[in-house]
């Protein structure tokens, strides 16, 4: 019996040092993928990063390019007010 026994033993020790390589290798495996993953990850980070500071420059120069309208609307709009005033006032003068 001691000897069915040991070949037991023996058979249970080589099943389980397969059982832990395969663990390994799938562990390995696992382990590649995800730094695989995290590599692309961080790129796409990168990427996202390089647009955000390209749309944060065009948004600066977009808010720039409306004050610049924003300004020069209003150096047109004063006159043009002021001129229909005048124009209002002298159709309503000519009329007395």
């Amino acid at each position: 019996m001691s000897k069915h026994s040991f070949v037991g033993l023996v058979l249970v020790g080589t099943l389980g040092l397969a059982l832990v390589g395969c663990q390994d290798t799938k562990a390995r495996e696992e382990n590649e993928q995800l730094k695989a993953h995290v590599l692309q990850l961080q790129k796409d980070a990168g990427e996202v990063g390089n647009r955000i500071d390209v749309l944060t420059r065009e948004n600066a120069e977009l808010k720039d390019e409306i004050e610049r309208l924003k300004k020069k609307h209003s150096a047109k709009k004063t006159p043009k007010s002021k001129a229909h005033r005048s124009t209002s006032n002298g159709a309503a003068g000519s009329q007395d």
